[in-house]
């Protein structure tokens, strides 16, 4: 908690006699991280890399084979839900003697599909090139076969007046109008002229005979015959993935571990006798992980802890609260941790709802996105989307209990008052309620600025310490504490000019200017002993704890929205038409009803958003600038946590 799991460095040398051993015990217990080998080739008794294993080709093949049929299918191995997992040696007897009829199947619809398909959009390219010909009452074979005439055809901007014997039929109902001049060879250029004067673009004529509507429709109706034949094939498709989707995952994942296993050599150092690897494991694990290879080879094995000499190079496992896991997936879109350093995961699950329920605090609104985020779980499967559905369900949750103490649910005030501050403005004609207090709930936003910035720097100071060594240390040290004093200096010399409300104060006290003048100073000599151009960026100071009046700001335009939507839908539409009902009161009142599902649905989007992005900009921005450096390279165990086999 509040730091990576700590990781040991293994060196693992054996005989290759023992390689397939060794790796099949490493992917087992699915905790070795591989570091690939890189060879160094200046050196003359360089090591080399290693060669898969005899079964890579054949594995890898079946396994594409199996990936094709899961893409022909559509079937996504991550959105298919486990019913029973089939025993792995089950699965490899059907992968010799079922996977071969499948594919076949499968290879045959897909190739007929793609006959049907290419059928189809052969058709309706005709019927594209036949609608202007339709709107002409001339034969497909009139337009050609002269020897003495010259027959133009295309689109053009507007009919023409041609000035030489001629035969012309014009339409302006097909899309760029539709122009057909015949006229003898003499005349041909200057006809042209005329017509590309008009904008004329010549559009070849199709090589059918017949009337063209005829034909037209005759190539709609067929590629409407193959649209139909495709559905068939693709409802035969979709029978092979309702048959077989269980048994292609189960080949999936068993082929999939296969092929790691065969090509994990290629990330081996090797001579000719003996292949050696480096890599992390878990330092809770590195002992019985030891103990298991050295029994599988019967001793033939040499293994040896080492160091950490980089952090930068070890892959960092997350080790946090379960109900904190989820958050990670916020950490790991601005950069997961680095090894010696404080992950802040713990923080931001505890820190990033509270900041999402004060700006969207609405019992109705929380209800809404609560119910979308365990409704999205039978559509959204993967890891990913359940972690982001799992923080927006927690963020929900501190919605509606923010809309409990606010008393509000959809803009309305809830019968009781408001338990911390009210929110409510005076809007619409009857206005009344709790009335807003938007100084108190500034001022609040204002202190938790204070307190999360002074806790980024605290944390500075201890990651500083973690991360550099010596000097470095300890002017990293000294510039957080610089950066602390002067923000803390300039509020204490604030507060000794103005009382404000829901602060100290201390306008009467005689040492509190001294003590801020001497805080501000102290913490600017502080900043710069580091780098003396960082004294430019000391009005950010301001500027950032400024920045968390957003969590007021934002909030009260959605209360705004959602007292606007409520006045307009029932206070002018809904409430006046029930007085007397008429036909024209009761449409309105229908009007009234859309209008409020409909502000209220994008003002619950936009409450998402807004909640959601300026939450995660205050952890990004304004905390994570005063201590995070992240970049951590993230643990990647060799192996696999079967889903849909078994042993």
């Amino acid at each position: 908690m509040l730091r990576p799991e700590r990781m040991r460095r293994l060196l693992i040398a054996a005989p290759k006699g023992e390689i397939e051993t060794i790796i099949r015990e490493l992917y087992r217990h699915n905790v070795y991280h591989i570091e690939d080998f890189v060879p160094e080739s200046s050196s003359p008794e360089a090591l080399s890399i290693g060669h898969p294993l005899p079964e890579a080709s054949d594995a890898a093949s079946a396994l594409i084979k199996v990936r094709v049929i899961e893409n022909a299918c559509g079937i996504d191995p991550e959105n298919v839900e486990t019913r029973t997992k089939l025993p792995a040696s089950k699965v490899r007897a059907m992968i010799r003697t079922d996977l071969p009829a499948i594919q076949k199947e499968a290879e045959d619809l897909i190739a007929s599909r793609s006959r049907l398909e290419a059928r189809q959009k052969e058709h309706e390219q005709r019927v594209k090139e036949l609608e202007p010909f339709a709107a002409v009452p001339l034969d497909l074979e009139l337009y050609r076969g002269y020897l003495r005439f010259t027959v133009f055809t295309g689109h053009i901007t507007h009919d023409v007046v041609i000035d030489v014997p001629h035969e012309k039929y014009f339409s302006d109902k097909v899309d760029g109008n539709m122009i057909v001049v015949m006229v003898q060879n003499e005349h041909r250029e200057q006809v042209e002229r005329t017509l590309l004067d008009a904008g004329f673009q010549a559009i070849p004529v199709p090589d059918e005979t017949g009337s063209p509507d005829e034909r037209r429709k005759a190539h709609a109706e067929e590629a409407r015959r193959l649209g139909d034949e495709i559905a068939a094939v693709n409802g035969k498709i979709a029978g092979i993935r309702e048959r077989h989707a269980d048994f292609l995952v189960a080949c999936d994942e068993l082929l999939t571990a296969d092929v790691e296993r065969a090509e994990a050599p290629l990330r081996f150092a090797t001579t000719e006798e003996t292949f050696i690897t480096e890599g992390w494991v878990p330092e809770d694990r590195a002992d019985r992980i030891q103990e298991a290879l050295e029994r599988a080879t019967n001793g033939r094995i040499y293994i040896e802890k080492m160091e950490v000499e980089d952090d930068t190079a070890v892959p960092v496992e997350y080790q946090n609260p379960s109900f904190a896991s989820p958050t990670q997936m916020l950490m790991d879109v601005y950069a997961r941790p680095r090894y010696s350093e404080i992950d802040p995961t713990l923080m931001v699950a505890i820190v990033f709802p509270i900041f999402f329920g004060m700006i969207l605090g609405d019992v109705g609104y929380g209800a809404i996105l609560l119910g979308l985020s365990l409704g999205l779980r039978k559509f959204l499967k993967g890891d990913g989307a359940k972690n982001l559905l799992n923080v927006l369900g927690v963020a929900s949750i501190s919605s509606i209990i923010f809309g409990v103490l606010y008393s509000e649910f959809l803009g309305f005030s809830l019968p009781w008052a408001p338990l911390i501050f009210s929110r409510h403005l005076n809007i619409g004609g009857h206005a009344g309620g709790h009335g807003p207090q938007v100084a108190e709930l500034m001022i609040l936003a204002i202190w938790i600025g204070i307190l999360h910035i002074t806790l980024g720097r605290i944390l500075g100071m201890l990651n500083a310490r973690r991360l550099y060594h010596g000097r470095h240390a300890t002017k990293a040290v000294i510039a957080n504490a610089g950066w602390l004093g002067a923000m803390w200096g300039i509020i204490l010399i604030i507060w000794a000019f103005y009382a404000l409300p829901m602060m100290p104060d201390l306008t009467g006290s005689a040492i509190t200017l001294p003590l801020g003048v001497v805080l501000l100073v102290g913490g600017v000599i502080g900043i710069a002993q580091e780098n003396a151009l960082e004294i430019v960026e000391i009005p950010t100071i301001i500027s950032h704890v400024l920045s968390y009046a957003r969590l007021v700001a934002v909030g009260l335009s959605s209360v705004a929205i959602a007292m606007v939507v409520n006045y307009i839908a029932i206070g002018m539409m809904i409430e006046p038409q029930l007085e007397a009902i008429t036909p024209v009161g009761v449409i309105l009142i229908i009007v009234g009803i859309l209008v409020f599902l409909m502000g209220h649905m994008l003002n619950t989007a936009l409450g998402l958003l807004g909640g959601g992005l300026h939450s995660i900009r205050l952890h990004y921005v304004e905390f994570f600038t005063k201590f995070y450096k992240g970049g951590g390279k993230k643990y990647n165990p060799f192996g696999m946590k079967s889903k849909f086999t078994e042993e």
